[in-house]
């Protein structure tokens, strides 16, 4: 099994920043996918990001284009999200998602609150 523990969320006023990280443990040998759905209040959990673990190709939904970084560092079995001109719509509970053999898994959550 994986093990995902997450960090970094916060509140913080439109157009500021934050970066998430989100720590592997447990069978992190075969992880091939790790990224970052969220989920606003009453809404469904969405699709934000996510990076191979080997090679490169990010996927950003289009809401976040141009605004959100992924990246990963292996030897620390982490992937980080950075988040840059935050706006209020980017409001919700991020979850890190890791895909190990084919299997799913979901991190705690951290709630990101942008104020106007």
């Amino acid at each position: 099994q994986v093990q995902l523990v997450e960090s970094g969320g916060g509140l913080v006023q439109a157009g500021g920043s934050l970066r998430l990280s989100c720590a592997a443990s447990g069978r992190t040998f075969s992880i091939t996918h790790m990224g970052w759905f969220r989920q606003a209040p009453g809404k469904e959990r969405e699709f934000v990001s996510a990076i191979r673990w080997t090679g490169s190709s990010p996927y950003y939904a289009d809401s976040v284009k141009g605004r959100f970084t992924i990246s990963r560092d292996n030897a620390k079995n982490t992937v980080y999200l950075q988040m840059s001109s935050l706006k209020p719509e980017d409001t919700a509970v991020y979850y890190c998602r890791v895909i190990e053999r084919g299997r799913g898994y979901w991190g705690q959550g951290t709630q990101v609150t942008v104020s106007v």
